[in-house]
C-alpha cells in the first residue's frame, strides 16, 4: 500500500499522541470524502449535458447553495455550453436573490443588482478550481455546511475566472469578502443564540459588518 506522509504543527502532533488517535485511518476517511466530493465537482462543472442530483452528490451544500448552483448549470445549458463557468456561478448568486452571499455583497456597500455578469469566452477549469475552493473555505472556516457566502468567498479569490475579475472591480475582494462573511456568520449566530425572535436577525447581524471593515482596514493602513 502507497504511504503519503502528513505533517502536523508540534502541538498537534502531541495532541493527536496523546489521545491515541488512528491517524492512518482517519487521514484515509478524509481523504477519501475529500476525492469524492473533488470528483463530485468536476463532474457538475466539467459536464453540464447529463442530468444530475446536486443534493445527493453533494451533501453539505445548503438548499440555497444548490439552488445557485442549479441556476448556473441551466445558464450553461441555456447557452449551448458543456461546461459551467464562473460567470455561472456569479449569475447563480444573484439570480437565486436570498442567500447569504448577496446579503453580504449589500452589507460591503455593493449593489448586487449593479453587477453585470461577464458573458466573455471562458472554459470550466475556473470554476472546477472555485468549487473547490468553496469547500475548503467552509472547512477553514470551521463550518459543517457549504453556503453561497463560502462560493463567494471563492469567486473572488480565483485568479482566472470573469467572476473575480467583476467582483474585485467591484470591490469585493478575498480578503475583504472572507472578513464580511466571517462578521455575518458570527453575529448571526449571537443573535440567534440570544434573541426569541427571529425574524430580521440576518439583517441585523449584518449591520455593523462595514463599520467593522473600515476599522479595521484604518488600522492595517
Amino acid at each position: 500500500m502507497p504511504k503519503i506522509n502528513v505533517y502536523l504543527p508540534d502541538d498537534l502532533a502531541d495532541a493527536v499522541r496523546e489521545a491515541g488517535l488512528p491517524v492512518s485511518a482517519i487521514c484515509q476517511r478524509a481523504l477519501e470524502q475529500a476525492v469524492g466530493r473533488v470528483s463530485a465537482i468536476r463532474r457538475i462543472v466539467l459536464d453540464v449535458r447529463e442530468p444530475v442530483d446536486l443534493a445527493a452528490q453533494l451533501p453539505n451544500f445548503t438548499p440555497r447553495a444548490v439552488a445557485t448552483l442549479t441556476l448556473a448549470i441551466d445558464r450553461a445549458r441555456t447557452a449551448g455550453a458543456a461546461t459551467v463557468t464562473t460567470a455561472d456561478l456569479l449569475h447563480g448568486i444573484l439570480a437565486e436573490g436570498t442567500n447569504l452571499a448577496v446579503q453580504v455583497l449589500t452589507a460591503m456597500e455593493i449593489d448586487p443588482t449593479a453587477i453585470v455578469v461577464p458573458s466573455g469566452a471562458e472554459d470550466g477549469r475556473p470554476a472546477a478550481n472555485a468549487l473547490e475552493l468553496t469547500v475548503t473555505e467552509a472547512t477553514t472556516m470551521g463550518h459543517n455546511y457549504v453556503g453561497c457566502e463560502h462560493l463567494l468567498i471563492a469567486l473572488a479569490a480565483e485568479p482566472d475566472g470573469l467572476a473575480g475579475q467583476v467582483l474585485r472591480d467591484a470591490g469585493a475582494d478575498a480578503r475583504s469578502t472572507r472578513r464580511a462573511v466571517s462578521a455575518a456568520v458570527a453575529g448571526y449566530a449571537h443573535l440567534r443564540a440570544t434573541t426569541k425572535e427571529p425574524a430580521n436577525l440576518l439583517q441585523v447581524a449584518l449591520a455593523p459588518i462595514v463599520q467593522r471593515i473600515e476599522a479595521l482596514e484604518a488600522r492595517i493602513s
